[in-house]
């Protein structure tokens, strides 16, 4: 029998093609832009997953009232660098530069996850391109004291033990931790998403590191007073009131970060 979650990748692509989407690879290179009739928007996946399986029911909801966007994250599906920053504000930049060779002036973002961190980045950096944002089960960024409250909550010790797992247990895990009331899955199911969707392992621990900047590398950024503001746009953030990765210091947080902007809600809409 072959990989079911191999087969389902391929059955979901199919299935956004009748829809309209079509897969392209893109160049980060000066490009020539093309006039949208549909309002734009990009949809930016977690780090358990590549971009159209995580958003697949959302892309067929969307697609035919609006010009819908999926890139997958450097290191997810088939996207790829030969350079060595792994950080969240490197994914905006790629990510922003593809909308632009794309003809995207303005879009909204609907991000989960690590994908929300990278929304916020590519908000903070491109207030121009992004006009509006839809996040869940996020934080503006990762810090220190969020990370270790966090591990500490859910018991382990770095993040690439929950997020990069190496058996069906912590396929499994994933599934149970970061879901409500997530159905019961025979394990060959978890095995078969195992050996598809962690083959990059190396660039993926990477990632993981980078998401919590040294004290040196935070003092190397520039100034945030000095950098592009993300306040004038709309920014709706949805957590999960039974999700145990939501912990109330980490929602008091991003709500002063966004300065009355971010709406907590008691579910997933």
């Amino acid at each position: 029998m072959g990989n079911i979650v191999a087969v389902g990748k391929f059955i979901m692509h199919g299935v956004s093609k009748l829809v309209g989407m079509i897969s392209q690879t893109v160049e980060i290179e000066p490009g020539t832009k093309t006039k949208k009739s549909k309002p734009a928007v990009v949809f930016i996946h977690g780090f358990a997953m590549d971009g159209i399986t995580t958003w697949q029911f959302q892309v067929l909801s969307l697609a035919k009232d609006y010009a819908v966007y999926v890139p997958d994250l450097l290191f997810f599906g088939g996207s790829t660098t030969d350079k060595p920053d792994r950080s969240p504000e490197f994914q905006a930049e790629c990510v922003a530069k593809g909308l632009r060779m794309l003809g995207v002036e303005r879009c909204t973002l609907v991000a989960f996850s690590y994908g929300g961190m990278v929304g916020f980045k590519m908000a903070e950096l491109y207030p121009d391109l992004v006009e509006s944002m839809v996040v869940t089960c996020s934080v503006m960024a990762l810090t220190r004291s969020i990370t270790n409250a966090s591990l500490e909550r859910l018991g382990f010790k770095c993040w690439s033990d929950y997020l990069l797992p190496d058996s069906v247990k912590g396929v499994r895990n994933i599934f149970e931790i970061a879901t409500y009331k997530f159905p019961h899955l025979p394990d060959w199911i978890y095995k078969h998403y195992l050996e598809v969707m962690f083959e990059r392992r190396k660039e993926s621990e990477e990632l993981l590191a980078a998401l919590v900047p040294t004290r040196r590398q935070r003092n190397s950024k520039v100034n945030r007073e000095d950098r592009p503001s993300c306040s004038h746009g709309r920014t709706i953030c949805l957590q999960q009131g039974t999700q145990e990765i939501s912990l109330f210091s980490v929602k008091r947080k991003c709500a002063r970060s966004v300065s009355k902007l971010c709406k907590h809600l008691n579910s997933i809409v």
